[in-house]
């Protein structure tokens, strides 16, 4: 297994997109998106008839909230995030087994110990590193290659226990 892995990043708006999407529909909330979609869809199957034209249409509206309008707006503003200085410049992400994590962009740099490190989450297309509940580095699947599977295993042996999900 390697000691040391780098990954040159230059995420897209998909990439914000997934991961806003995530952010968006996981835990309670994605539990209620779910219920409020589910309710709409099976009062448009078994009430349409009986229903007032405005009903309708607010059922329409109901169904297509969480669907299409909450997903397309989270896409309009990744695609708009994307574009910022901050994320459009490509990031030097260094993974090494004794030193930690190493961030590099623009000619400024990071320094990361393993222990400074939140969590890791393997969420669909990335690996979410969370330094705290505001920061986090995303590093796509695209990047990572055939290196995944051992960069996962190097992330679970350098983490603390319970530092890392969905590994």
């Amino acid at each position: 297994m390697k000691q040391k892995y780098d990954f040159q990043v230059k995420l897209t708006a998909k990439d914000l997109w997934h991961f806003t999407m995530y952010h968006a529909y996981f835990g309670m909330t994605g539990v209620f998106c779910v219920i409020f979609t589910l309710s709409a869809v099976v009062l448009i199957l078994t009430r349409w008839e009986v229903l007032e034209t405005y009903q309708r249409g607010l059922l329409v509206i109901c169904l297509l909230l969480f669907t299409v309008w909450q997903p397309g707006l989270l896409y309009y503003k990744a695609r708009r995030q994307a574009k910022r200085p901050a994320i459009a410049a490509p990031m030097e992400l260094t993974f090494s087994r004794n030193e930690g994590l190493l961030v590099r962009q623009n000619g400024q740099s990071a320094q990361f110990s393993w222990d400074q490190i939140g969590r890791v989450d393997r969420r669909g297309s990335m690996l979410i590193i969370y330094m705290d509940r505001i920061h986090a580095y995303l590093l796509p699947k695209t990047v990572l290659g055939e290196d995944e599977e051992n960069f996962c295993k190097m992330l679970k042996d350098c983490l603390p226990q319970g530092h890392t999900r969905g590994m």
